[in-house]
């Protein structure tokens, strides 16, 4: 079954109180666009990540709100910032690394919340049945090409109204594949 393949350059999520810290009382994220998974965009704003005296500006914010803070980062991007960022699911930041976020109006820092987002695999429950697949099974996804790869330990995540088909991988992982957008690959059991 082929799959289409999504790269997840580094973004935060915000809680409400943290978004109101970084850009001022009473603000709400503007849509720059949607993005593949229901209900789910990329904003048009953006902060800067910080730990100590190491920077990386122009992280972009995806909306909408959450009720946890969290960054998720490549391992090239913690290197960066000389921090190990554990290499987690999206909404796994317990003990995870701290990290400072900056915005126009301020700054806060987080206890925790910085990760490397782990490879996953989105899929509606309809489709994950059709494919025999189940939310939390692992499974591997092969990539055809000049530089062909399989991405073992993919995570399946298959929820009600929230997950639409694609395979979510980081800019690390794409580059070492020579993903360049609009490629799929194959779901290997």
């Amino acid at each position: 079954m082929k799959v289409p393949i999504e790269v997840s350059a580094r973004h935060a999520h915000l809680n409400q109180a943290d978004l109101e810290k970084l850009f001022g009382k009473n603000f709400s994220l503007s849509m720059e666009k949607k993005i593949s998974q229901p209900n789910q965009f990329a904003a048009k704003e953006y902060i800067a990540i910080k730990n100590g005296d190491k920077l990386i500006d122009k992280v972009r914010i995806v909306g909408p709100i959450r009720t946890k803070t969290q960054v998720e980062i490549s391992k090239s991007d913690a290197r960066t910032l000389g921090t190990k960022a554990p290499i987690r699911l999206s909404g796994d930041i317990n003990d995870s690394q701290a990290i400072t976020l900056i915005g126009p109006n301020g700054s806060v820092k987080i206890d925790a919340g910085l990760i490397v987002a782990k490879r996953h695999l989105h899929v509606s429950p309809a489709e994950a049945a059709k494919m025999n697949i189940k939310n939390g099974q692992i499974v591997s996804v092969a990539v055809s090409g000049v530089r062909a790869i399989v991405f073992e330990e993919v995570i399946v995540r298959s929820r009600e109204e929230v997950d639409k088909l694609a395979f979510h991988i980081d800019t690390d992982e794409a580059n070492a594949a020579n993903i360049e957008g609009n490629e799929s690959g194959t779901i290997l059991e």
